[in-house]
């Protein structure tokens, strides 16, 4: 009996059930995406030709020069100023937790382009920048026109923005390492910057990356702002060409297919670099477990088959 099982386990045969809405949703799906796609193509008001001869213009190169700078120069200031930001929120000093908690809110309620603005305008409010010392005077003084440029307004804005944000995904991370592993840091005698950068930092890096990936790429879509101070970047660029050519929507669908693919990249490295902290926390079912799995469901069901 028992080796008629075995012989009727081995030859039952696991049959996958047909999914025909599914293949029938997926079809209307492609369908609609090759009209638009056609349409798309045969529209001569799309000026393909005029799309392909701009997108690596020299006036739009760098402007994209100028949008992964101001990226790079907002996300890494940012992030660091964020990071002490959220250590002085999570801090037990309630001066230090205040002032974090003060220009978290002013900066996360305040639109970027209404900051932008006001950097830019910051000569209307101190037209001079200077330094007195009792006693000596004046030290030094430069005026706030020759000093604020629209590069540096645009910087200054970026990494006030960014650094709000980015104080708030810092926070959550270092939060959700738990307090056990801290403690026994503690007790094997590491000193707190010692725990921070061999213990919590590492792990908090997980929960940390996926928001602050999201973060980065929407802080590159942000930079377009810029665009309303005549700084040069992408956006600006594509501007200046259109209002001498009149071919407005060529030079838009420009400038977004040079956002699509610098976004594309961002998550692709994104992608890879939560793989390498995620090391470790996922397992992946062997072949072997598989096939022990698949082998004890057929014993299954052949057992209650038989009774």
């Amino acid at each position: 009996m028992s080796g008629q099982t075995e012989s009727d386990a081995r030859e039952l045969k696991i049959v996958g059930k047909r999914y025909y809405g599914r293949w029938l949703s997926a079809l209307l799906v492609l369908l609609v995406l090759a009209l638009i796609i056609n349409s798309m193509m045969h529209n001569p008001r799309f000026e393909w030709q005029v799309i392909a001869e701009s997108f690596t213009g020299e006036s739009i190169l760098n402007g994209v020069l100028m949008t992964l700078q101001l990226t790079a120069i907002s996300v890494v200031l940012g992030f660091a100023f964020g990071t002490v930001l959220a250590l002085m929120r999570l801090s037990a000093n309630p001066v230090l937790k205040s002032v974090s908690w003060a220009y978290i809110w002013f900066f996360r309620g305040v639109p970027m382009l209404v900051q932008l603005f006001l950097w830019y305008n910051i000569a209307a409010l101190y037209p001079d920048f200077s330094l007195s010392l009792p006693g000596f005077g004046t030290v030094w003084s430069v005026p706030a026109n020759s000093l604020i440029s629209p590069f540096s307004a645009a910087v200054i804005a970026l990494v006030m923005h960014q650094s709000a944000y980015a104080a708030e995904i810092v926070r959550a991370g270092i939060q959700s390492v738990g307090n056990g592993q801290i403690e026994a840091a503690r007790a094997l005698g590491y000193r707190p910057a010692a725990i921070f950068r061999h213990t919590v930092l590492p792990q908090a890096m997980r929960a940390i990356l996926p928001p602050a990936g999201n973060e980065i790429i929407g802080q590159l879509k942000t930079t377009a702002v810029v665009s309303v101070i005549s700084l040069q970047d992408v956006l600006f660029s594509a501007q200046i060409i259109y209002q001498r050519t009149y071919q407005v929507i060529p030079l838009l669908l420009v400038a977004t297919l040079w956002y699509l693919l610098l976004t594309s990249l961002l998550s692709v490295g994104q992608y890879w670099v939560e793989r390498h902290f995620a090391r470790g926390v996922h397992r992946q079912v062997t072949e072997p477990g598989r096939l022990s799995l698949l082998n004890a469901l057929r014993a299954k069901r052949a057992e209650a088959s038989h009774g």
